[in-house]
């Protein structure tokens, strides 16, 4: 087995980076060739054209048939998720208030109540 000296390493390395260089640039110009391509543009706009048709005609078959979309369904849960955040916050606010009722409570069963005297008649 034959030794390798730092030159061979260097040789090595100088010959990776060329071909990486090589492959580097072989992939730029084929992207650019690609998005240089007018037939290749038209076909991509026709069939993100052909998309937003096809979601609306399913828009349309599913209000047809009275089923809600995803849209709906998305607003439906964001809706009951505000609905759910506000219950929480109202059920937070009386168990405070539960609390400070207590309070009140207690402390009035600890302080003792003055027995009303009766007022002199004249």
């Amino acid at each position: 087995m034959g030794k390798l000296s730092c030159r061979d390493l260097t040789y090595e390395d100088d010959e990776q980076e060329g071909l990486r260089a090589r492959a580097e640039q072989a992939i730029g110009e084929l992207a650019q060739a690609l998005i240089d391509n007018p037939t290749l543009h038209d076909a991509i706009t026709a069939a993100l054209g052909a998309r937003e048709k096809a979601l609306e005609a399913q828009q349309a078959a599913m209000s047809a048939l009275n089923l809600p979309s995803a849209t709906d369904v998305e607003r439906i849960e964001r809706r009951l998720r505000s609905f759910s955040q506000r219950l929480e916050d109202v059920e937070e606010a009386i168990d405070d208030l539960s609390r400070e009722l207590g309070a009140l409570r207690r402390e009035n069963t600890k302080t003792p109540k003055k027995k009303a005297e009766p007022k002199p008649q004249p």
